[in-house]
């Protein structure tokens, strides 16, 4: 036996009524909103899964996209960063050559010569050779046997000019000689070169000889290729033999010879000439 059940045109049309009664209900009164408040706090589940496809993919998204700003910005950051260390360094190098520079007009106004600044370009490649190579030459005047000076001492002479440039001879050369004098008592005698680039050795001095440690050494004009009074080296080391007639003298270069970049070629009066106008040319302590 069958039994027909209700017809769907009947039960929707129930429940179309029954929604219209709880409208209605809900828009005249409070008290399905417990009952409204329970239904949607168990539906809430319903509704997070259902989004919970979208809302991940946008994080996921935004979290793609942030590490990617954040690699951009390190790289602009690296960037930045590699620029302002290159003009600090170039800064630096600025401050010191102008201080470079003070130095070494301190130093021409003390200097009855006229002198002309000069820059290192180049070094001998030759380890037991000290030569430096510097960017002035016989257009500037320069001839061989000048004198080359630092802001602290006396560097070396000239040896060999080209038109624009010229090779200076250093005192640490072991070749080179200096006839230097005491500044304190006059005591003469000959510093050489020993191929080292921090001391000189002193020859040829009596051990009976008034001299100490400290003592400075300045050129003494013998010789004619250095003029007398500038400062050479400074007494560093005595030693003393039992039975030695002479004592062994070591000295410290007063001009930086591995440091220097700047330099000063010295013109002595006998051997001065015209200078072209355009050259920072330095006589008695004012430019020329």
């Amino acid at each position: 036996m069958f039994v027909q059940g209700p017809v769907p045109g009947l039960r929707f049309f129930f429940v179309i009524m029954i929604s219209a009664a709880l409208i209605a209900a809900d828009t005249r009164s409070d008290k399905l909103a417990l009952a409204r408040s329970t239904i949607e706090t168990g539906l809430a589940p319903v509704y997070w899964l259902g989004h919970a496809p979208s809302r991940f993919g946008d994080w996921f998204g935004e979290l793609f996209v942030s590490r990617e700003d954040l690699a951009q910005k390190n790289e602009e950051l690296e960037t930045r960063l590699l620029i302002l260390e290159r003009r600090a360094l170039k800064y630096a190098a600025l401050a010191s050559e102008n201080n470079e520079l003070r130095r070494l007009l301190n130093s021409a106004e003390v200097l009855d010569d006229r002198v002309i600044v000069g820059e290192v370009v180049g070094i001998s490649p030759d380890p037991y050779t000290h030569e430096i190579v510097i960017n002035k030459g016989q257009s500037d005047g320069i001839t061989v046997g000048q004198a080359v000076l630092d802001a602290e001492g006396l560097m070396g002479q000239i040896v060999q000019v080209s038109q624009f440039t010229s090779r200076v001879l250093l005192v640490s050369d072991s070749s080179h000689a200096v006839p230097v004098e005491v500044i304190r008592n006059g005591l003469r005698a000959i510093l050489l070169g020993n191929g080292q680039a921090d001391n000189l050795d002193l020859v040829h001095v009596p051990d009976t000889a008034d001299i100490r440690a400290g003592d400075v050494l300045v050129s003494s004009g013998l010789g004619g290729r250095f003029p007398r009074g500038y400062p050479v080296a400074e007494i560093s080391e005595i030693t003393k033999e039992p039975g030695e007639p002479f004592v062994t003298l070591r000295a410290t270069p007063k001009a930086r010879l591995n440091q220097s970049r700047l330099v000063l070629v010295v013109f002595q009066p006998e051997t001065r000439q015209e200078t072209p106008d355009s050259e920072a040319v330095v006589e008695g302590g004012g430019a020329s």
